[in-house]
């Protein structure tokens, strides 16, 4: 059976939070690259959330890119060209993982700038505190 999209929204939130939690605590721990990953997965799931109740479908589950996510959310509400920049973190996407997505390089090594984690971190709380202020409006819309 599937679940209503208001629910699925709320499960996916629900995992965005959690993970920005945990992508936080790496970060904190000097674990850059998989903070950089967690925060790319939190946004791509915050945005995910927001999509799900507005676009009603399975499809915005097609794509990882948060580039892309944010084009979506944008057409339905221009708010989110203010956190257009989240669209870097894509970037981690791939390279934070793998060693061939570095040539040459090792991501445990690599990324080992904490500047760059709290960056990441930044644009990653942007997306979720206006996606969240986004589902409260839709949800009291609804009542």
């Amino acid at each position: 059976m599937k679940k209503p999209y208001r629910e699925e929204s709320r499960r996916w939130f629900t995992q965005a939070k959690d993970e920005f939690q945990d992508a936080d605590d790496l970060r904190k721990r000097g674990r850059f690259y998989l903070a950089l990953f967690h925060f790319q997965q939190a946004t791509e799931k915050a945005l995910k959330a927001f999509l799900y109740l507005g676009v009603k479908s399975v499809e915005v589950l097609f794509t990882h890119s948060i580039g892309d996510l944010l084009e979506m959310a944008t057409e339905l509400d221009p708010g989110f060209a203010e956190v257009a920049r989240a669209k870097k973190l894509d970037q981690y996407y791939i390279a934070t993982r793998y060693p061939n997505g570095l040539p040459g390089g090792v991501p445990s090594r690599y990324f080992d700038d904490p500047k760059e984690a709290e960056e990441a971190m930044n644009l990653a709380k942007r997306v979720i505190e206006l996606v969240e202020g986004k589902v409260e409006e839709i949800s009291k819309g609804e009542r």
